[in-house]
């Protein structure tokens, strides 16, 4: 028994030691793992004179600035990004190039517009009076009258002479000295006001003379659907004389501050364009809100440009027409010019690198715009140039026009036969501006039409009235809803948000046209073309709901720019 118990004892003794063995093992094991995190954090009693060596070492003030001077990093880690930011800077770099040869594009479009008033369209209404006289004379009685264009060339020669007899009885000094007696901050309130007093009257001003010439030419066998053609030109005569003096009030405010000693209303009107790219820069912008600002300000420069002309004139006759007086004027002149072109430019790029548009839309505008004129110049044409372009820009040449022609002859004094043969020659010289501008315009406008690929376009019908209704409608609210089994049943397949015109079996049929970037974006999707559109942006493959207004064409943008960047 007792050599049992000992033996027993002598077992547990045993495995106890091994344990001992064992945990101080695994001890040792643990403190070679921790040696290095003990000897940084100082806990290491042996190692600590080495630690606190090593650690002076690496922190030291040397070895930081070598450290910092031969850091290196790797750019080619992040190259898509990179990339896309080298590519922002040069889109800003051509931004100046590409917008003005929008903006040079759309002057000569303007002016074109605007010469229209001066030089063809009396010899128009001379034509269409003939024909009103001679042809009831000569027994014609199965014939028409007049043809529809004609009408509406007689009502704007009328609408012109009457407006010009009300704006002889305004006194353009009274107003002058009217306005240079208030204070400068009443003056910049001013001109504020008009600027927008401008926009409200150009955005309802082409309804008006739209209605007039649409209830003049309407035809008879329809039913009366209007107040009658007298009410509307008496409205329109209204618009006419109400915006003329509008712009004019707007060109004595901008004489007035030419006139001024000190310079600081002038300085005051034109920091109030920088307050523009306030408002805009930071607003977000689709392609189609950039075209109508585009539009906007090529109105808004040309514009500029006849108050320039209108200061100058009342201003040279003031100093009985003293050429040193004009040298006297040029720096302002050149300065109103600059400060508008830099806002422009600046307001423009920050715009495109914000919403990440690239600088070739520009030339998708020049298109557009070249598209009308062409259009205009067709047999099928619906519209005259003059007014395509007020409906597109919100450019009205009548108001402005007439303020031209009070300005002229108010400064100008006519006496004698070599005095109107004198105007008889200017005159000659304007017709041959506006053929030859009018020549070159249309060549260069067949040239754009032909890059874009839009020749096909111009043979298409006019909307009617059914489908313009609908497609109003269309954009106002729409629902799509798109089940499983039709999407099958059709064999249609998603397609990307940027492909406006799908393709199937009847188009690869017919004879297919040359397409590109700008065709595409200038096209507008069909209702079934958008419900692909809706599913691929949405993800919805078989069915679900959606609630998204279609994109706009480019070719239906027109007066809605008057009114900033809004599109219903």
């Amino acid at each position: 028994m007792a050599e049992a118990l000992s033996t027993g004892l002598g077992e547990e003794k045993e495995k106890e030691d091994r344990e001992r063995e064992k945990k101080a093992a695994t001890a040792g094991k643990n403190k070679e793992k921790d040696g290095v995190t003990e000897t940084l954090g100082f806990n290491d009693k042996n190692g600590a004179s080495r630690g606190k060596k090593s650690n002076l070492s690496d922190l030291s003030l040397v070895r930081f600035i070598t450290t910092e001077l031969t850091r290196g990093y790797f750019l080619e880690h992040n190259e898509a990004k990179y990339t896309e930011r080298r590519e922002r800077v040069y889109t800003c770099l051509r931004i100046p190039k590409e917008l003005e040869k929008l903006m040079t594009f759309g002057f000569f479009l303007c002016l074109d517009a605007f010469l229209y008033v001066f030089t063809l369209l009396p010899l128009r209404v001379i034509l269409a009076l003939l024909r009103l006289f001679t042809v009831p004379c000569c027994g014609l009685s199965g014939s028409r009258l007049l043809q529809p264009a004609q009408v509406c060339d007689v009502l704007k020669g009328f609408i012109m002479v009457l407006c010009y007899s009300m704006m002889s009885y305004v006194d353009y000094a009274m107003m002058y000295h009217l306005i240079r007696g208030q204070s400068v901050i009443k003056l910049y309130i001013i001109y504020n006001m008009l600027e927008v007093a401008d926009r409200l009257f150009s955005s309802f001003g082409q309804d008006i003379l739209d209605a007039l010439y649409w209830t003049a030419t309407e035809p008879k066998e329809k039913k009366r659907a209007h107040i009658g053609v007298i009410p509307h030109f008496l409205m329109a005569v209204l618009y006419v004389f109400l915006h003329a003096i509008l712009i004019m009030v707007q060109a004595t405010t901008l004489n007035v501050a030419f006139n001024s000693h000190n310079k600081s209303l002038l300085t005051i009107m034109m920091s109030n364009n920088f307050v523009e790219i306030k408002g805009s820069v930071f607003k977000k912008f689709e392609k189609n809100n950039l075209f109508q600002m585009s539009n906007s300000d090529i109105k808004e420069r040309f514009t500029n440009y006849i108050l320039l002309l209108i200061v100058c004139l009342r201003n040279m006759e003031q100093f009985s027409w003293n050429a040193d007086h004009l040298w006297v004027l040029f720096p302002d002149v050149v300065m109103v010019i600059a400060s508008e072109v830099a806002v422009d430019v600046v307001k423009h790029a920050f715009i495109t690198k914000f919403n990440d548009i690239s600088a070739d839309v520009y030339g998708e505008y020049r298109a557009s715009l070249a598209f009308d004129l062409v259009s205009s110049r067709q047999k099928n044409a619906y519209t005259d140039y003059s007014d395509s372009v007020s409906r597109r820009m919100g450019f009205i040449p009548l108001p402005l026009a007439l303020l031209l022609i009070r300005v002229v002859t108010s400064s100008v004094k006519i006496q004698g036969s070599l005095s109107f043969m004198c105007v008889l020659l200017f005159y000659l010289g304007m017709i041959t501006l506006k053929v030859l501008n009018s020549i070159v315009l249309l060549g260069t406008s067949c040239v754009f039409v032909k890059e874009a690929n839009m020749e096909e376009k111009l043979f298409d019908p006019p909307p009617s009235v059914a489908s313009s209704r609908a497609n109003s409608r269309a954009h106002r609210t729409k629902h799509v809803h798109v089940s499983p089994q039709q999407g099958t049943d059709k064999g249609e397949t998603s397609l990307p948000s940027d492909i406006c015109q799908p393709t199937n079996t009847a188009e690869n049929a017919a004879p297919s046209f040359p397409k590109s970037d700008s065709d595409t974006f200038l096209t507008t999707p069909d209702d079934e073309d958008d419900d692909k559109i809706i599913n691929a942006d949405t993800g919805l493959e078989g069915g679900g709901l959606a609630h998204r207004p279609p994109k706009k064409d480019l070719l239906e943008i027109d007066r809605f720019t008057i009114c900033g960047n809004r599109i219903d």
